[in-house]
């Protein structure tokens, strides 16, 4: 398996230093297709056949030279090689190719990388040329249908290729929209949380301040710890943004269930208690799993301090039949009559069910427990490490 990989990731490097030297590649090509057609020439012809001579040589030559400037002037080149190819019919007598190599090579350049009114000039270009060379030559139906045939395969494969890389394009460009929104609902997640609690804390700092100074110090410190965490994060966030550039900073890894009990001790100092439960026992989770449930207790607790007027709100994560069962419920004043659900007009349980339905689970939000308060339930399907990776 890791010479395969190696093979791969070689062929990588060598695709990567291609598209950023199209000229060697070219080149490269040329000097292909020039060893190909030398064959002919240092093969002995049959008696009765002139030697071949460098004269026919040369010829051959000027019909390749053009294929290093191919991709930027695709129909030039195919002009070129047609008049180098008329003149060495007609002018010598040299060896014969078994295919038409710069032809081949030609239209397939042209099929790939010249728009269509081009490519509809150069296909009836070559319906004209194969068979005045074809006459030219052997005057054999064979000949013609074979030619026919190999240069409509080159078109088509062309086409077929222009159509791989567009997909391509495509995909890359989804896959970065995907990655951006990512981003975007991560950075929502960390700055409304931490905006929140630094607001509550900030709120009650005046009061303990006269009733209780030691509380205001502990408020004080809260939303500096907070404030340091959020930075963090958003450092983190932004190194993804970065990375791959020169002085990106190393990628931390994702926060985990293992940071819910800070997450809750930060909610707690702001002056909400919180209660963490696990059932099932504790269990290793994929790393992508285990990053979404912080994040959807985070986004959870955040619109408890935000919208629910609470006065206590529990946190349950329990692992049954591979399954992670998280839920979030506070007694506050529940979900808005109208809506059905609390905050619906933001992002944040909007981005709940997105994250739960990015693993293949569901998300469910509405009245707590004998309909007092909210309560968020989020099941997300727990792969095998093995399972995860791949």
């Amino acid at each position: 398996m890791g010479g395969r990989g190696d093979v791969r990731a070689r062929w990588e490097r060598t695709r990567t230093w291609g598209g950023a030297n199209p000229w060697a590649v070219d080149a490269g090509i040329a000097l292909l297709v020039q060893a190909a057609m030398t064959m002919p020439f240092v093969v002995p012809r049959p008696p009765g056949l002139e030697p071949a001579t460098w004269t026919a040589y040369g010829l051959t030559t000027l019909t390749v030279v053009p294929l290093v400037w191919r991709r930027r002037a695709p129909v030039a080149v195919l002009l070129a090689i047609l008049a180098a190819s008329t003149l060495y019919i007609l002018a010598v007598d040299g060896p014969g190719q078994p295919l038409p190599y710069t032809g081949l090579v030609i239209v397939y350049t042209v099929a790939l990388h010249s728009p269509a009114r081009k490519r509809l000039a150069t296909a009836g270009l070559m319906l004209v040329a194969v068979p005045v060379s074809v006459w030219l030559n052997t005057r054999s139906a064979r000949e013609l249908t074979f030619s026919l045939f190999v240069f409509g395969a080159a078109y088509v494969f062309g086409r077929l290729q222009d159509a791989r890389q567009r997909a391509h394009l495509v995909e890359a460009e989804r896959a970065a929209a995907r990655e951006r929104a990512r981003i975007a609902r991560e950075m929502h997640d960390i700055l409304s949380h931490a905006v929140s609690l630094m607001v509550v804390q900030a709120e009650a700092g005046p009061v303990a301040v006269r009733a209780a100074p030691e509380r205001a110090e502990a408020a004080f410190e809260a939303i500096s710890e907070t404030g340091r965490e959020a930075m963090t994060q958003l450092r983190q966030m932004l190194g993804l943004l970065r990375e791959g550039s020169e002085g990106a900073p190393p990628r931390e890894p994702q926060p985990d269930v293992s940071g819910i009990p800070a997450l809750v001790e930060r909610v707690r100092s702001g002056g909400l208690p919180v209660v963490y439960t696990t059932r099932g026992g504790v269990r290793a989770l994929p790393a992508a799993t285990g990053a979404s449930a912080y994040r959807i207790v985070q986004e959870a607790l955040t619109n408890v301090v935000r919208h629910a007027d609470a006065r206590r709100a529990e946190v349950l994560l329990a692992h049954a039949d591979g399954v992670l069962h998280v839920t979030v419920t506070d007694d506050g004043r529940g979900p808005a009559p109208a809506a059905g659900t609390r905050g619906s007009g933001g992002h944040g349980l909007t981005g709940i069910r997105e994250r739960a339905a990015a693993h293949g689970g569901t998300a469910t939000t509405g009245p707590g427990p004998d309909g007092r308060g909210f309560e968020v339930r989020v099941l997300l399907p727990v792969l095998s490490t093995a399972e995860a990776g791949r």
